[in-house]
């Protein structure tokens, strides 16, 4: 689950990011996994409460609100130029509008772990865009192998053999979009937003106040306003915007800009592990051997589409 636009998986300027953290980095690797693999729960939470496009809009006004308090704090301005905020709005529909609240949707009608599983398909949706959009990537046997591995992964999740027996496909497939959805993105920002100049906590409170500027317009449209506040998914969906939305993008730049893209990207692998966990032990809901065994399979493919061939050495 990301919401962070950037130009491909660079590390953020200077100026975007605290020079000494106060936390050792595993340990915000960690919060960081718990926090997003906490975020389906969350979602699960909110649409008890509200409806979908309600929670897609609460989350990214409190996600915003953290970004913005960290812009000031850091004096960080919002960029500037009618085609860059022309970028912006298409990233921020890819990567925040369209992701959250197709997700949103698809917890109406299937678990929290589900959901969890397919977010983690964005690494091979993004290894098969990328053979297309993107020149420099180039197939190789490992990665090919992977993106194949990865995708009989979730058929296994999916239970394939029994003929998607008990399984909403409507909800699913929604969640699937959802995870396509992060690399269009991403591969959209890469081709139109590269070297801009602006930092990258700039860019991306920018990207949440135009997605937020999105679903206040969408929301209104589609929706009618809740007769009351129900405490509990208020509280989820503020946890959900603060937390997995704010919070995490602050924290995934830090990471980014100590231990390097790779490692930092290495978080995507634990949250389907913590959002499973998180909604059999806390929401009861059911998981059968294919689940995790699927998972496992869609990980491991999903690691294998990231191997880089070594460059040849000179000689």
């Amino acid at each position: 689950m990301s919401t962070v636009t950037t130009t491909g998986r660079v590390a953020p300027t200077p100026s975007s990011l605290p020079s000494r953290p106060r936390l050792d980095w595993r340990l915000r690797f960690a919060a960081l996994s718990l926090i997003w693999g906490f975020s389906f729960l969350l979602i699960k939470v909110g649409t008890g409460g509200f409806a979908p496009f309600q929670v897609t809009f609460g989350r990214l006004v409190f996600g915003t609100a953290v970004l913005a308090a960290a812009m000031a704090v850091r004096r960080e301005r919002l960029p500037r130029g009618a085609r860059t905020w022309g970028h912006l709005t298409v990233a921020a529909f890819l990567l925040n509008a369209l992701p959250f609240s197709l997700f949103a949707y698809a917890e109406l009608t299937i678990p929290s772990t589900l959901a969890g599983i397919c977010n983690a398909t964005s690494p091979l949706w993004g290894m098969a865009l990328s053979l297309v959009a993107l020149s420099e990537d180039r197939p190789t046997r490992v990665r090919v192998a992977g993106l194949g591995l990865g995708f009989l992964g979730v058929l296994t999740v999916l239970g394939a053999w029994q003929g998607f027996d008990g399984l909403d496909a409507t909800g699913t497939a929604l969640a699937l979009l959802g995870s396509l959805s992060y690399p269009v993105g991403w591969i959209y920002v890469r081709r139109t937003l590269a070297g801009t100049g602006h930092s990258h906590l700039s860019m991306t409170g920018a990207q949440l106040l135009l997605a937020t500027v999105q679903l206040a317009v969408v929301t209104p449209l589609f929706t009618t306003p809740p007769t009351g506040l129900p405490v509990v998914p208020l509280l989820a969906v503020a946890a959900l915007g603060a937390l997995g939305t704010g919070l995490a993008v602050l924290l995934q730049y830090g990471l980014v800009a100590e231990v390097g893209p790779t490692t930092a990207q290495m978080v995507t692998y634990f949250i389907p592990v913590i959002a499973t966990a998180a909604g059999v032990a806390v929401l009861g809901e059911s998981l059968s051997w294919s689940t995790p065994v699927g998972a496992v399979i869609v990980l491991v493919g999903a690691a294998l589409t990231q191997v880089r061939p070594r460059p040849r050495s000179q000689t």
